[in-house]
């Protein structure tokens, strides 16, 4: 199975999140030991590296860009498809542009599984969204 990661779960991961690190961490674990491959967007690469770049923080760019570089981890771009469907499930949704990509790559690129922390996602019928507890 191939598990979609939202934004917020690669930072609560990475960064160890005092209140969702611990859990974020476990189910990426979790969904590795079941053999299933995990999948970001480029644009999930784009908003994880924002704060360290602004704060000049060397150590936690390299922390990020480790985990994008695991061969467990695919990373997909964000395509002309990509927009187009992005533009239906944000008509449809009525969610923000920013999910809606997510969500859309999700799909397009063969996701089962969309993993968020953002319980709003899970009005989306196009696959399994699974918000975390």
């Amino acid at each position: 199975m191939i598990v979609s990661l939202d934004t917020n779960i690669v930072i609560y991961a990475v960064e160890s999140h005092p209140t969702f690190g611990v859990r974020a961490q476990t189910r990426l674990a979790s969904a590795l030991a079941a053999g299933d491959t995990l999948m970001i967007s480029d644009l999930v690469r784009m908003e994880c590296l924002v704060l360290p770049l602004r704060v000049g923080d060397a150590v936690l760019q390299k922390q990020y860009r480790t985990f994008f570089a695991r061969p467990e981890v695919q990373v997909v771009p964000i395509t002309g498809a990509v927009c187009d469907r992005a533009a239906s499930i944000r008509a449809m949704y009525n969610l923000r542009a920013m999910d809606s990509l997510q969500l859309a790559a999700a799909v397009e690129h063969g996701a089962s599984l969309f993993l968020t922390a953002d319980a709003r996602l899970n009005t989306f019928t196009g696959l399994t969204v699974e918000v975390l507890k």
